[in-house]
């Protein structure tokens, strides 16, 4: 028995099925990069959320000191046998110093040299060169050699210094000089370019 079917109205169905595969496959592969998408900016939201929650700038990047200094505590508290922990931790305190140095950088700083804070902005800035030069080194050094837990006490010294400085003399001479509505424009910049690096 033949097949009643003609040859165009065989393929002419496969191209309809073909269509409806690829539009499913479209459709799909849309879905997962809408669903991607929404994900990224959830999570960021999520990493920025504590920096917002805090109020206004200065007290905002307190706040993430006072988070990078426990950071700071639990690499403390591990010994040489820790590697994999200390190389975890190490690298979220990276993207949590890069996170708040880049909102430094980028608005504080800049906002510092625009109202004639600028010797002091760029020795801020300066001393950032070596938060990273310490980022480098503890990141090359192994993490059970026993200069790490040495070196990763001079860094918190040197981080400490540099967030008291901050803290108790330039942020609030910097917020003493700015009005209600600048300091909240300074807020609403640093946030935005802490959700770039969330």
């Amino acid at each position: 028995m033949t097949d009643p079917t003609t040859t165009d109205e065989r393929h002419e169905t496969r191209n309809r099925n073909g269509e409806g595969i690829g539009r499913t496959v479209a459709i799909g592969a849309a879905a997962g990069l809408a669903t991607g998408l929404l994900a990224n900016i959830v999570r960021k939201a999520a990493v920025q959320a504590p920096t917002i929650a805090a109020g206004q700038w200065d007290k905002a990047l307190a706040a993430e000191h006072a988070a990078a200094l426990k950071l700071f505590d639990l690499l403390e508290k591990t010994d040489e046998q820790a590697t994999a922990r200390r190389a975890f931790l190490l690298m979220q305190l990276k993207h949590a110093i890069g996170k708040h140095a880049f909102q430094e950088e980028n608005v504080v700083y800049a906002k510092m040299r625009d109202e004639g804070l600028t010797e002091a902005a760029d020795h801020l800035n300066h001393e950032h060169g070596y938060v990273k030069q310490y980022f480098f080194d503890l990141g090359e050094m192994p993490k059970n050699d026993p200069a790490w837990l040495p070196m990763l006490k001079k860094f918190r010294a040197l981080i400490e210094q540099h967030m008291r400085e901050e803290e108790e003399e330039l942020f609030p001479r910097l917020r003493g000089q700015l009005s209600d509505a600048q300091n909240r424009h300074i807020t609403t910049m640093m946030n935005k370019e802490g959700l770039k690096l969330a």
